[in-house]
Parts: C-alpha cells; structure tokens; sequence
C-alpha cells in the first residue's frame, strides 16, 4: 500500500486477499448495469480458485431478476438475500436507495458488511446502516460493460475503496478482498470516502462533462452551418476513435505531454486558441456547481425528480432519440461500415 504526500492510499492485487471471502455469502443487491458484471466477475474469479464463496443474487425487478437466474444465479428478493448475507452489496440507483433501504437493513445480519457502489447516500445521510455492521465503499469507475470485458482480458479496472465504518476491524481488508475478487485491483483502488466519491463522481460529471458534450454540440452546429460535412465533423469529434485515443494517452502519458503528439499544427492551433476562452468564466460556472453538490441540493433535486416520478425523463429520452442530425448520420456511418459480402467471401446477392 502506498502512496504520495497528500495523495490518497493505493492498492494494488497484493494488498487483497480473496481467502478474506472463504465461507461467506455475497449477495448483489441489484443486477443492472454494474450488478450483472460484478457478479460474473465475483463468480469466474470463485470457481477459477475453487473458493468456498456462495454467491446470490437479490432483485425485485422482474426483468433482471430473470437474467440473473438465466445466468445461473440463486436469485431471491431484496430483503431475502440480505438475510442471507455476510456481505451484500447495494448496487440500487442512487436516488432509490433511501426508500429500499430500512427493509434491507433490518434483514442484514448481526455483523454482516454492506458494501456501496457509490458515495451518494451515505454522503447525504439518505440511509442509516446498522451500527454493528461494517459500512464499505467499493465504487467502480468504469461502465459494467468495460468492468467485464476488462476483466476478461486481464487488465482490471480502477475503482474507490474505503472504510465508512470499521466495526469489524478488518473493515478495509474485506473491502480490498471483494476489490480483488471483482477484478479491480489488477489495475488499482484509491482509497475514499464516501463523500469525497460522491462529490468527484457528480462534479466531474456535471462541470466536465456538460462543457465536454455542449463543446461537442456547438462544433457540429457551427461546422455544419458552415457547411461543413456532417460525417467529417463526426470523424474528427469521435466517430474515427481518435479522441478515445487521445485520452488513452493523456492516462499513459500524460495531459501535457500528450498536447504535443499530434503535430505542431495542433499543438499551436489548441494552445493559442485555448489562450483565447473565458476561463475564468468557465470556473465560475464550475464553482456554482461544486457548491450545489457539496451543499445537498443536488441531491435534493434528485430526489424530488424520484419521488415526482421522473418527469424530466421523457424529455431525455426525446433528446436523446434518433430524429436528428448527429444519430441521421451516426446511422448512416454505421450502415457504410458494416462488413460486406465479398469481405467475409461471400458472393454478393
């Protein structure tokens, strides 16, 4: 374990030991996006050592209550699976967890761990976890699709790990087991807590990424005002996969560094452009947010879109539907680049 002056502990395969986990049963409360992955990776890291390691899996969700029992997976309710386990795992919605919470708790056992996939609850005191229980953070920072697929090739994944509440004792080192058996700790963990993660996690995404997705918009519109093509537009913002490429670089090589790799053109072109924004403006906005998001309105409004029955969502999905521009011509790419006959030799109809 290690780490530098005013840095965060970080751990790495060593420091978790999956005998931690013998003879215990880990439930999933939840099989959706993060759940089904974390599960096949628990269960293929179990059966690969022969580890005495009963996993089940908790839902009252019809939909994925079923995937999971396709899976293979002993599949009982919430509550049920609580009951049953010595460490469970809340992989809820965020926003849904203050109401599912209490049953959940009543059933755990005396001394069970209960393990939070995000700071968020915790951090605005949405649930109140019992005082003999080990409270964990084991917080993914990948999609579930990438968590599994990274696994299976070996890579692993980071992920926030901490200790909210150490009843045990061991606290930690159960948590670093799971991160370990998940297939996290083969890339490595930052040590966390709970609200420090639900801050990085909300901040990052809402002052980062709406300025990332509303820099992308603009560059389209006032690309394809100018008449600019659209695919081409879409090929140099993300299309061709050299943006995901340059961030890959910027997390091998670093940020700066990597400006330099591509070019004088760009280099001169983004830095003296880049000279020119309203940075000052930008972090004000950004400011704004942090604030929100540490004060607890956020977390208010979440709520309230909850228990309002999400009334924003179809507004969502209208902006994210596929009457527009960008998906017309994402649709259109993806057309032309499917594989053809001849080139998986075939004769052509």
């Amino acid at each position: 374990m290690s780490a530098h002056k005013g840095n965060p502990r970080f751990f790495r395969e060593q420091d978790g030991d999956v005998r931690m986990l013998h003879g215990s049963t880990v439930a999933m409360l939840g099989y959706g996006r993060l759940g089904e992955p974390l599960a096949l990776n628990l269960r293929d890291t179990v059966e690969a050592a022969a580890k005495p390691v009963r996993l089940i899996v908790g839902s009252d969700d019809e939909p994925s209550s079923t995937r999971a029992r396709e899976a293979g997976f002993d599949t009982v309710s919430l509550a049920d699976a609580a009951a049953e386990a010595d460490m469970a795992l809340m992989l809820l919605p965020d926003e849904v967890q203050q109401d599912r919470s209490a049953e959940i708790f009543r059933r755990l056992r005396q001394g069970a761990s209960i393990v939070f996939a995000s700071g968020y609850a915790l951090a605005y005191g949405h649930v109140t976890p019992p005082p003999g229980s080990d409270v964990l953070l084991f917080a993914p920072r990948m999609g579930g699709e990438a968590i599994r697929q990274r696994f299976l090739d070996g890579q692993g994944y980071m992920s926030y790990v901490g200790a909210e509440h150490d009843a045990s004792g061991q606290g930690l080192n159960r948590v670093l087991a799971l991160a370990a058996a998940a297939g996290s700790l083969r890339f490595g963990a930052l040590e966390m807590t709970a609200r420090q993660e639900a801050a990085l996690d909300l901040f990052v995404e809402q002052a980062f990424g709406s300025w990332l997705g509303a820099a992308l918009l603009s560059t389209f519109h006032v690309g394809t005002e100018a008449g600019l093509p659209p695919l081409g537009l879409l090929m140099e913002l993300y299309l061709s996969g050299e943006m995901s490429e340059t961030f890959s670089q910027m997390a091998r090589d670093g940020f700066l560094p990597s400006t330099l790799s591509h070019g004088f053109a760009a280099s001169f072109g983004g830095m003296t452009r880049a000279l020119s924004i309203d940075r000052e403006q930008m972090a004000e906005q950004m400011r704004g947010v942090l604030d929100e998001i540490r004060s607890g309105a956020f977390a208010e409004a979440l709520q309230d879109e909850y228990r309002s029955g999400y009334p924003c969502q179809p507004f969502l999905h209208t902006v994210v539907g596929d009457d527009d521009i960008i998906s017309r011509t994402e649709s259109d790419f993806r057309e032309m680049a499917r594989p053809s006959a001849s080139a998986n030799g075939e004769s052509p109809p």
